[in-house]
């Protein structure tokens, strides 16, 4: 995707990737609106980059999302660049009885919740002469972690949804990327200084790199061996991981 000249909605935007990305694409002079739940951190990082925008937006509920997207289309008529980083990341026990509450809020939000909002704005998006949708998935959506089941479910099902949206809008002006994080230090999970996990800025830094180019998938090199965890081997080596990771303290 092109780095410049954008009109960009970020969803999640007030921490974390979300803020990080919209800092950066804002730096390079890019139309930047951050979307979130938490109107405080919202403010605080429009305030500390004038010209940056704020939108509160609630990509579990339906109503929030239908009214976000008619604000869009009437405020930034322009927007053609989609960034769906919004999600939630609850520990659940896969071998026991499941709390509802904790599975539906995590497939609401992190499934239904960018389904929904693109599913929304895709029209505006097509009227653009360029325009790109951006996921934000998980290297867990390929090497889950045991005790996020329901988590790591998710951006697995999020992963083959962008495979069928981004073959369905091949011969348009609208290109589909998909961002696979690995474990980044943003308090999602575990400290954010943890010294499993990669440093944000860091990551950041090497994600606006690769988002400069078309590949369909972004994914930085301590990601690549979870996402590249298919074939015969994948049981074997999900069971070596979260062994690995069920053993350090957090």
């Amino acid at each position: 995707m092109d780095l410049i000249g954008n009109t960009m909605l970020i969803t999640g935007g007030g921490s974390g990737i979300g803020a990080g990305l919209a800092t950066s694409f804002h730096r390079l002079g890019n139309k930047v609106i951050v979307a979130g739940r938490k109107r405080g951190p919202l403010m605080a990082l429009v305030q500390a980059h004038p010209g940056m925008e704020a939108m509160e937006l609630d990509i579990s509920d339906p109503n929030s999302i239908e009214n976000a997207a008619s604000l869009i289309a009437h405020k930034h008529p322009s927007l053609n660049v989609l960034i769906n980083n919004a999600g939630i990341m609850l520990a659940d026990d896969a071998a026991n009885p499941m709390d509802d509450v904790t599975a539906v809020s995590q497939i609401t939000t992190n499934l239904l919740g960018p389904i929904r909002l693109t599913s929304a704005l895709v029209p505006l998006l097509r009227r653009q002469p360029r325009a790109h949708i951006v996921y934000n998935t998980s290297s867990l959506g390929y090497t889950p972690l045991a005790a996020f089941a329901i988590y790591s479910a998710t951006k697995a099902a999020l992963h083959s949804y962008v495979l069928s949206q981004r073959f369905l809008l091949k011969d348009s002006r609208v290109s589909v990327q998909e961002i696979v994080p690995p474990w980044v230090g943003t308090g999602l999970f575990g400290p954010s200084n943890h010294p499993l996990a990669m440093d944000l800025d860091k990551f950041i830094g090497d994600l606006m790199a690769l988002l400069s180019t078309d590949d369909p998938e972004i994914v930085v090199n301590e990601a690549k061996t979870q996402r590249e965890n298919v074939g015969p081997n994948e049981h074997s080596y999900v069971d070596k991981i979260n062994t690995f990771f069920l053993g350090q303290s957090y």
